[in-house]
């Protein structure tokens, strides 16, 4: 009696992810951030042509653009630390520079999941690639291989950062601060996209057709940038942590992770490659297996995307009421300086 009781029970209710729309909120706030910054490049394209043909600057330069320009922001930061002296050519992007590394902290490398324009297209090619060749799983690079790979961008982080943290005299540092080149450093950036050599162009493309095959190839293995947060995000007392007795070996964690870790075979997620984007935790089958933890405290998986974008609108909303978002160097010298970026070089 008591089997046919157990065979007639209706079924337990199958166990339904709370953080199954991470993946969607994710897709919301990148999207959201790839406008803006393309606004951004609509604007500062309509203040060039002003400055460049000598017309009344009826458009203010966008001060958002200076994200483009990591490496005046690294050797702004040098300055910073010897001088206490804040960068007044390029001071928005010191400061969104600092915001990445900071949100990198808080929240894993948050910057690259949620935020960054080009994570957000690396992204879509890698949707695109999963439907057009991958619809059954995105093959696995092979180990040794993949950390091969891995440490192209440390090295080219450890060039520049020896170039500019570790070689760079501080007379050195003001000469390139103040030069027609980096003052004109935004101008050089369009201009390269908009007079694109056909060799850029075929690099370009070759990283995007390589990006349907290879999952995130530009953000994995060549983007110092992600190096040195994944350095700042390796510091972290965030992490993503496994409550393996519990957990079913259904290995779906594994298989969504952007960055091919083995989240299924890990107590903590500690890796400096993980970009704190949560697809494992949304991809979860059982109940509390992944969950995020700060040291003792356990935190919400809400709380990642919450302290990586907060952090970065926080860093934007105290650079603007101290006076360190926008440039002091009045429109009519950027006006001057980019009427001759093309004749600068290096």
């Amino acid at each position: 009696m008591s089997s046919l009781v157990q065979i007639g029970a209706p079924a337990p209710a199958r166990w339904k992810n709370p953080w199954r729309r991470l993946p969607a909120l994710r897709w919301g706030v990148q999207v959201a951030y790839l406008a803006f910054l393309v606004l951004t490049g609509v604007e500062f394209w309509l203040f060039y042509e002003q400055a460049v043909t000598g017309s009344p600057l009826l458009v203010a330069r966008p001060p958002a653009v200076e994200a483009f320009l990591p490496i005046s922001a690294l050797v702004g930061l040098k300055r910073l630390a010897l001088t206490g002296s804040w960068d007044a050519i390029h001071p928005a992007g010191l400061a969104i520079f600092l915001a990445a590394i900071a949100s990198a902290f808080v929240a894993r490398k948050a910057f690259c999941g949620w935020v960054c324009p080009v994570g957000t297209v690396s992204r879509g090619l890698e949707w695109l690639g999963k439907r057009l060749f991958w619809r059954r799983g995105w093959p696995r690079i092979p180990r040794a291989l993949d950390y091969a790979l891995l440490s192209l961008k440390y090295l080219v982080l450890g060039f520049f950062l020896w170039a500019v943290v570790w070689s760079m005299p501080g007379e050195a540092i003001d000469a390139f601060l103040e030069s027609p080149y980096n003052l004109a450093a935004d101008a050089k950036m369009l201009l390269f996209f908009r007079d694109i050599s056909l060799a850029a162009l075929l690099v370009l493309l070759s990283l995007a057709a390589l990006s349907l095959v290879v999952r995130n190839v530009w953000c994995r293995y060549l983007c110092p940038y992600g190096a040195l947060l994944g350095i700042a995000s390796w510091l972290s007392p965030v992490r993503i942590v496994r409550d393996a007795p519990n957990c079913n070996d259904c290995q779906a964690c594994s298989r969504v992770c952007p960055v091919e870790i083995p989240v299924a075979s890990r107590a903590a997620i500690a890796n400096p490659e993980c970009t704190g984007c949560l697809s494992c935790v949304a991809a979860c089958t059982a109940p509390d297996v992944l969950t995020i933890s700060r040291r003792r405290r356990g935190l919400s998986p809400w709380a990642v995307p919450a302290l990586g974008v907060g952090t970065m609108l926080a860093f934007w909303v105290v650079a603007r009421a101290t006076g360190h978002w926008t440039s002091l160097v009045p429109p009519e010298v950027f006006a001057r300086a980019y009427q001759i970026a093309p004749l600068l070089s290096h």
